[in-house]
């Protein structure tokens, strides 16, 4: 199993819900797929794209549940990242996690 993490606007996870369906948000439409981060990458992932953002979820995926459409593409650093090339379906988002921003004003994701 390979939990995956995709941060996003309150707002745009509750449109998601309402159809059934993620399609994405700005930036992943930009980028032709939707970017997830492991569990481990996450924290790096807040801090460099989503500080001084409230109302943030992070949602948690089991990324076997995904089939063909997740790849694991070299972005940062060379790291090995999961982007899905699809719209994600609300049913494999397994939890949705709340971030606070921190003192440092960087989101809080789930610990690795």
């Amino acid at each position: 199993m390979t939990r995956i993490y995709k941060i996003l606007p309150y707002a745009e996870w509750t449109a998601a819900e309402a159809v059934g369906r993620f399609e994405g948000s700005a930036v992943d439409h930009e980028d032709g797929f939707i970017h997830f981060s492991t569990a481990a990458q996450a924290g790096e992932t807040a801090r460099r794209y989503f500080a001084g953002i409230a109302d943030l979820v992070v949602l948690e995926v089991e990324g076997d549940d995904l089939g063909p459409a997740l790849k694991w593409e070299p972005s940062r650093g060379g790291d090995l990242f999961p982007h899905l090339y699809g719209p994600l379906e609300t049913a494999h988002v397994r939890a949705v996690h709340e971030a606070p921003l921190g003192d440092d004003l960087v989101p809080r994701t789930p610990a690795p």
